[in-house]
């Protein structure tokens, strides 16, 4: 599965598998106009993998489309609620405005970093501050979420634990989205679990029109 578009100057690709030899996958990428130039992105993780982990980020998935204007810990809590008779997720929620911020939040261990290009290589600006617990089944009380200033042509990366990247290294920034998930799926996805990953930055500049 992949997917790139744009939304305002935010530009943003998502590739995933599910595990080699299932039909379905329970990870789950959710991409959302948010208004006034936000975009909000989210990934879900279903515990396991097959049709009941699909279920699971399948409901989360729903929740956030109908209600994205929402603030990032209530966007929890709801998709909490909305979980709890399945096996439950992994989910980080990120908002990406344009003003250069990123809003995050996640429960889980789908890790969100912002990496950007320094004078010695590729470095990791930010990291989520993940907090334990599945959303579902047991929600951390405390949800706080962080904001990171980022600059334009920084990366949101955001990837479940079926992608395990051991270096930035591999990652080039001059390449687009689409391209750069494409690369790091092709070279950094397990074989044993379903993997997804996702990418996103500022482009600066007007918003693209598409005629």
């Amino acid at each position: 599965m992949h997917e790139d578009g744009f939304i305002g100057r935010i530009e943003w690709a998502v590739a995933g598998r599910a595990l080699p030899g299932q039909q379905v996958s329970g990870d789950r990428c959710v991409v959302l106009d948010a208004g006034n130039g936000t975009v909000l992105f989210a990934v879900l993780d279903g515990l396991g993998h097959g049709a009941a982990a699909a279920d699971a980020s399948d409901r989360a998935a729903q929740i956030l489309a109908e209600n994205r204007a929402e603030p990032l810990d209530v966007l929890m809590v709801l998709c909490h609620r909305a979980m709890a008779e399945t096996r439950g997720a992994a989910v980080s929620l990120v908002l990406f405005d344009d003003a250069d911020t990123v809003r995050w939040l996640g429960v889980g261990n789908v890790d969100s970093q912002v990496l950007t290009r320094g004078p010695v290589g590729l470095t990791i600006r930010a990291t989520v501050l993940l907090t334990g617990g599945i959303v579902g089944y047991r929600l951390p009380q405390n949800l706080q979420p962080q904001t990171v200033a980022v600059r334009q042509g920084d990366l949101l990366l955001m990837s479940t634990d079926g992608i395990v990247i051991d270096s930035t290294d591999t990652i080039d920034l001059s390449k687009s989205t689409a391209d750069i998930t494409a690369d790091i799926l092709a070279k950094h996805a397990k074989d044993t679990d379903d993997a997804l990953v996702l990418a996103a930055r500022h482009r600066g500049g007007p918003p693209d029109v598409t005629t």
